[in-house]
């Protein structure tokens, strides 16, 4: 343990009781779980290691709700109720079989509703390891488009739940990706981080499978960062052989058409001699493409076991034949096994493995087959799940801040858990990637909607407790499409900005009203320059009479360190008109940190530069789409879908060489409007103290009278020299270089050379040469790639005529009730222009305050006499190069802070510096009693935390130990270090 004031005996029972589990013992008296409960193997046979198992997606083809109750057979016939309810009841016939459960959520659910004795007989089942979780997480999340944060969060909920319930025999040993669409590296970083031994996943591309086969590198060291000291974010990763499927011929679900095995020498249809042939036939040629003695079968597919009475009986029947010809001489052991099972032989094999330090990205599963369009599928569900998790991170730190009251105050009963189980929801590989049917993603959203309903009580409970003031708050949850009732109508209204960084932020607010002119005033009483603009053509068209105002209200807020501060506005009667907007195109724009130029006779961007630095580089930027495949191709019949990206061309349509303009200049900002066709539109905009160009898109509804399905991206074209290089960030942290038709594991064989190239970019990505590195910052995870030199493109919207044959059988076509002719989507694109070696310290930032923006609240006239108008919950702001991660309650008295180190090593000459922060000097309203320092998903103490050493294929020296931090409360952070605490905290 790490940093504790209180004496220590004191100090643990209050630590242990909150997370549920005694520390220091492993298991129970008369447990034998985890690696002491497999079966023996046999060390001259090749062992065949059989695991049951189900796959249950937490909505896909149906909702959450009607896949556990088995609702809606009619759609697809999935039951998971029935499925863990079989499970249990087989698993007490043979105390050999075997079963693991991956989807925590589904388990919490059924747990739950099961009465005392169900709920001993589980416990039981645990303890003896036959019953074993894998993964863990509230549901298995797609690795491509989830943001780091988010994903922590969901496995830390799901892996709470399991060490509550169960104690260490519930927590998992190792990470099962069985279904994810290729695998992100900062995902394996996460994995080893929070203590798992080992990896498992079904999908890598066809060509490299292929090679690793040949090769018998489908078990493999995975090095998933270039900052962390190995092997802190070393993962043994292990490939299974059929996705997640049994062998072809020994699927005995009720969902399967494969013979039984019928074993009646009196009958005439006996088969057990065919069987056990083709079994051996096939478990001999699996180990010819694997390393040791010991293979690995996976025993059921989606929503299996259901009847388990069906798979048991197989399977028994099964292990017992083909072991029976050990005594003819067969060289083959079969057994009931978990992946951890399977995981400790090739540990005790004591091999050297091949190592990978790049990710598994794109995934194809054949030539023409290349799963990169979900990288942008459903841009608007993607960008309401970035917005969410923002809501949940204020939500969760104004719990913390604002004490009991915040769950229980003047406004009702507040609550995060809602918010938090629709988060974890969301991160599944089926929701937030976009790849589910439409009333799923519907689901998905209103889970989301509801959860912030929720969080909106609390926030206004806790900034109640925190201003002193208990005013009604109004939340204006569309101001993206400028509606807003109460600063449409008001004369007199305040601003409250809730900052969730760290740090001071600077942030434009931009609000509908209907005057021309305002006073603003900061929480000082200052005056603060702001200035009213006329509201564009293209907001007023996309918020479909929600609203009425005519005019936007801008001004740049200024907010402490995690706090708030407020801004009182007035109408003024007799104030200076609203600025007006030029028809005309301007040559430049520009602040004192950027310039940006356009070109009169097209009104498309020309030029960037930053005036700081003195870098000047060609610029141009437009909109074009890529016509979707529709199947009928003499290459392929595979059309572009919900999965897959194929374009029937590599080069796009421009949707137009020339933009209509106007122009508003004032003191607080300057906007290029452009207008590009009925159906996309975009404001250039630069404010008076951003040192980021903004890029604010519209796309939509995308037009299909014409039969063709459409993938619109923007694509930049710049005078950068980029050799075909080109660079992307993992799940939001560490930053890839990417080569244009290149795998740095195998020669490729480029059949598609656009949707071959396209890359997951979840937060940021760039284009840079030895002068001048131009970044892009995402508001939402979306696809892109660099195809020509010097170009960097992003995709921002996709409609799609023709289902991809991937199992939602359903095309990608978008539309609501607010858009029957096709969903409009709005989003953000922020630019910076920086020299490569501090390009880092200007981007790192940028990309967090994009994730987790301001909260604002609006209350009706002027602020209340004493109320507190400017808090930060922070003594002093965090150094540049922490982020606070996770602030949130985790009992009454104690809280989860974790803490991070936001830069890479040599990212930055200043910011990839190691950085000590003093624990008990960081808040100023929590007294820290105590504190304890766990893994990144909160599961383990930290330091008994122990994970299986693995030995890479390499010459590497022993690596020096880490060194300890300097005092009892003084933690220091590394580059790309995450360090979480429990804290027990007093309210001052």
């Amino acid at each position: 343990m790490a940093a504790v004031s209180l004496p220590l005996a004191a100090l643990l029972p209050l630590l242990c009781g909150v997370l549920g589990f005694p520390l220091g013992q492993e298991t129970g008296p008369t447990a034998a779980c985890g690696y002491r409960s497999c079966h023996a193997t046999k060390p001259n046979l090749l062992n065949v290691h059989l695991v049951p198992h189900t796959h249950d997606d937490v909505g896909w083809l149906k909702t959450v709700d009607q896949y556990y109750y088995g609702d809606r057979n009619d759609i697809q016939h999935a039951g998971v109720q029935y499925i863990l309810d079989s499970v249990v009841d087989q698993l007490l016939k043979n105390p050999d079989r075997r079963f693991i459960y991956v989807e925590t959520a589904f388990f919490y659910r059924w747990w739950k509703r099961q009465s005392a004795d169900v709920r001993r007989t589980v416990r039981r089942l645990v303890d003896e390891g036959r019953l074993e979780f894998v993964n863990g997480g509230w549901c298995m999340s797609d690795e491509a488009t989830t943001h780091y944060s988010a994903v922590i969060d969901q496995m830390t909920m799901g892996l709470r739940f399991l060490n509550d319930t169960f104690g260490p025999c519930g927590r998992p040993r190792v990470a099962w990706h069985i279904d994810p669409f290729g695998h992100a590296r900062e995902h394996a970083s996460m994995f080893a981080q929070m203590g798992y031994d080992g990896f498992f996943f079904g999908r890598l591309d066809y060509q490299d499978r292929s090679r690793r086969r040949i090769a018998r590198e489908q078990e493999l060291l995975w090095r998933a960062s270039d900052s962390l000291t190995p092997p802190m974010a070393d993962l043994f990763t292990g490939i299974l052989p059929n996705g997640y499927n049994p062998p072809e011929g020994f699927c005995w679900d009720q969902s399967c058409d494969d013979p039984p095995i019928r074993d009646d020498p009196d009958l005439e249809d006996y088969n057990v001699d065919d069987v056990v042939k083709r079994f051996l036939a096939i478990a001999n040629t699996q180990a010819k493409v694997y390393k040791t003695n010991h293979i690995i079968m996976t025993m059921g597919s989606d929503f299996q076991y259901e009847n388990a009475n069906l798979w048991y009986k197989n399977l028994d029947k099964l292990i017992r034949y083909v072991n029976g010809r050990q005594a003819n001489g067969s060289r083959v052991h079969a057994l009931y096994s978990t992946p951890s099972c399977y995981l400790q032989e090739l540990h005790r094999a004591n091999l050297t493995w091949a190592l990978k330090t790049d990710d598994f990205f794109p995934y194809a599963d054949d030539a023409h087959d290349l799963w990169t369009g979900y990288f942008t599928s459903r841009p608007a569900l993607k960008r309401y799940e970035r917005i969410s998790n923002g809501n949940l991170q204020t939500c969760n730190q104004l719990e913390v801040l604002g004490g009991p009251i915040s769950r229980n105050g003047p406004f009702g009963k507040g609550d995060s858990q809602t918010m938090k189980k629709a988060m974890a929801v969301a991160q599944h590989h089926d929701a937030v990637s976009g790849t589910e049917k439409q009333h799923v993603a519907d689901d998905y959203a209103r889970r989301l909607a509801g959860g912030w309903l929720r969080c909106q009580v609390l926030v206004s409970n806790s900034l109640a407790a925190l201003s002193g003031s208990t005013a009604e708050r109004i939340y204006c949850d569309k101001l993206n499409v400028s509606v807003c009732p109460l600063t449409e109508s008001s004369s007199k209204f305040s601003v409250n900005v809730y900052n969730p960084l760290a740090r001071p932020v600077s942030w434009p607010v931009r609000l509908p009203v209907n005057g021309t002119s305002y006073k603003v005033s900061d929480a000082e009483g200052r005056s603060v320059d702001c200035q009213v603009v006329p509201l564009s053509a293209a907001t007023r068209a996309v918020r479909r009479n929600r609203g009425f105002a005519v005019n936007e209200l801008v001004f740049q807020a200024r907010a402490p360190p995690l706090g708030f501060t407020t801004y009182s506005v007035s109408l003024l009667r007799d104030g200076p008109p609203a600025a007006s907007t030029r028809r005309r195109t301007p040559t430049a724009i520009q602040n004192k940190f950027l310039r940006v130029t356009f070109d009169p006779d097209t009104g498309l961007l020309s030029g960037l530069s930053n005036l700081e630095t003195k870098q000047t580089i060609k610029l141009t930027q437009n909109f074009y789409w890529y016509n979707a495949s529709d199947g009928n191709n003499s290459k392929s019949d595979q059309p572009s879908g919900a999965y897959i990206f194929r374009p029937n061309s590599s080069t796009p349509f421009v949707i137009s060489r020339t933009a209509k303009t106007e122009t508003v200049q004032t003191s607080v900002l300057q906007e290029v409007r452009q207008w590009f066709s009925p159906w996309v539109s975009q404001v250039v905009r630069l404010h008076g103290d951003s040192r980021a160009l903004e890029l604010e898109w519209t796309v939509g509804p995308l037009p299909i009278d014409d039969d063709l399905g459409k993938e619109v991206i923007t694509r930049l074209d710049s005078s950068i020299q980029t050799a075909e290089y080109f660079y992307t960030d993992s799940n939001g942290r560490e930053i890839l270089q990417r080569k244009k038709d290149f795998r740095p594991t195998w020669i490729l064989r480029q059949s598609e050379p656009v949707a071959g190239n396209y890359y997951p970019i979840n937060s940021r990505a760039f284009i840079k040469d030895e002068v001048d590195q131009l970044t892009v910052v995402t508001d939402r995870s979306q696809g892109g790639s660099s195809i020509q030199n010097g170009s960097l493109e992003i995709m921002l919207h996709r409609r799609l005529l023709y289902d991809d044959v991937r199992g939602v059988a359903e095309p990608l076509n978008e539309t609501s009730a607010l858009f029957p002719e096709g969903l409009v989507v709005r989003g953000r694109l922020l630019l910076s222009l920086d020299r490569p070696p501090t390009a880092a310290d200007a981007h790192r930032p940028l990309a967090q305050q994009a994730v987790l923006q301001p909260t604002l609240t609006f209350t009706d006239g002027e602020p209340r006499p004493n109320t507190r108008l400017e808090f930060s919950g922070l003594q002093a702001a965090l150094p540049p190069a922490v982020h606070l991660l996770t602030l949130t309650q985790w009992d009454e008295d104690s809280v989860l802070l974790r803490l991070e180190h936001q830069f890479q090593s040599r990212e930055s000459k200043e910011n990839s510096r190691p950085v000590t922060v003093n624990l008990q000097k960081l808040f100023s309203t929590l007294e820290i009693l105590g504190a304890s320092e766990l893994n990144l998903s909160a599961n383990q103490w930290k330091d008994e935390m122990k994970r299986f050493h693995w030995t890479p294929q390499t010459d590497e020296k022993p690596l020096l130990k880490r060194s300890g931090d300097p005092s009892s409360w003084e933690v220091t952070l590394r580059p790309m270090e995450i360090r979480t605490f429990l804290l027990r905290v007093d309210l001052r």
